[in-house]
């Protein structure tokens, strides 16, 4: 797992920021375009039996199903949209999966420990292991492309990755002045043909085009690896989802919330679980085919389903 350990810096710096954005904005952030999203359901606790959990730290839907990683309980559980257990997999194979992505009917799961992503069927039987011909450390977060070549969130080589499904290294973006990643957590394709990354200590997601280029980042001001809890911004983003309509959602873990924003990077709307206690709540995302948002609780051990309400203009 990430030892989350924060930042103990940059006080001074975002001072200056927030005063600057302040008078910007005549002293207002980013109000909600959208009311936050009613959380109408909620299944687990922590354990280790069918519909328990320790530590979920990645979730994918299907038409039907819930897939969730059961990180320090080695293995995927899948849920109907109720709630309801149907089965576990993937626990001779796996260490400690991450952020879930399906695609072409499998399902990926970048395994922290294994340095690989896992493939399975849905139905949960195993197919195969892409490892990187370079090696993947700690991977986080995976994306197939249109081709069915893979985009891995490289979370502790703080690099996003471009490999064959046999795991030829394509091209790597982080190491070469192009970018900058400070523990990438998640990668999603975007309908273009680009991808978006959850730069996790960068505090910010980076927006790419289809050809690699950085096109635009957000969180905080002008996406200068700014934290805080204000709209917009981030302190530490850790899974990204897409919605139907292209909106892009996003966990903000250690403000326990999820945050909505255009495709480009403006400000919706948020909601999330406040924590209660010791640790943080929203650490992953995923939206269905209804635009019905399913978050993962680390500190309660839980899956959260929230549905959206009537749109309000300001």
């Amino acid at each position: 797992m990430l030892k989350f350990a924060r930042y103990t810096c940059y006080s001074l710096l975002a001072l200056i920021a927030i005063t600057f954005v302040l008078a910007w904005t005549g002293g207002a952030i980013n109000w909600n375009q959208e009311p936050p999203y009613k959380l109408v359901q909620s299944w687990g606790e922590k354990g280790s039996e069918p519909g328990q959990f320790n530590d979920p730290t990645g979730i994918a839907v299907s038409d039907s199903e819930v897939f969730v990683s059961d990180a320090r309980n080695s293995r995927i559980q899948v849920f109907d949209k109720q709630g309801k257990f149907k089965r576990a997999f993937g626990q001779k194979q796996l260490g400690r999966p991450m952020n879930l992505h399906i695609a072409k009917g499998k399902l990926y799961v970048p395994d922290y420990f294994k340095d690989a992503v896992q493939v399975f069927t849905l139905a949960g039987d195993f197919i195969a292991a892409v490892k990187a011909q370079d090696g993947f450390n700690s991977p986080g977060g995976v994306a197939v492309r249109a081709d069915g070549s893979l985009l891995v969130a490289d979370t502790y080589a703080s690099r996003i990755v471009h490999v064959t499904a046999g795991g030829r290294v394509l091209r790597i973006w982080g190491q070469n002045g192009e970018t900058h990643f400070s523990y990438p957590t998640d990668v999603i394709t975007s309908p273009e043909g680009g991808f978006y990354v959850a730069d996790g200590y960068n505090d910010r997601v980076q927006k790419f085009d289809a050809s690699g280029a950085l096109q635009y980042k957000w969180g905080g001001p002008f996406g200068l690896n700014i934290f805080g809890p204000f709209k917009g911004w981030f302190t530490t983003v850790t899974s990204l989802a897409m919605a139907p309509d292209g909106s892009l959602f996003t966990a903000d873990f250690y403000n326990d919330r999820i945050q909505k924003f255009t495709p480009d990077g403006r400000f919706i709307t948020a909601f999330g679980t406040p924590s209660q206690g010791p640790g943080h709540t929203e650490i992953a995302v995923a939206v269905d085919s209804s635009g019905n948002i399913y978050s993962a609780s680390f500190a309660d051990n839980r899956i959260e389903k929230w549905f959206p309400q009537a749109v309000r203009y300001s």
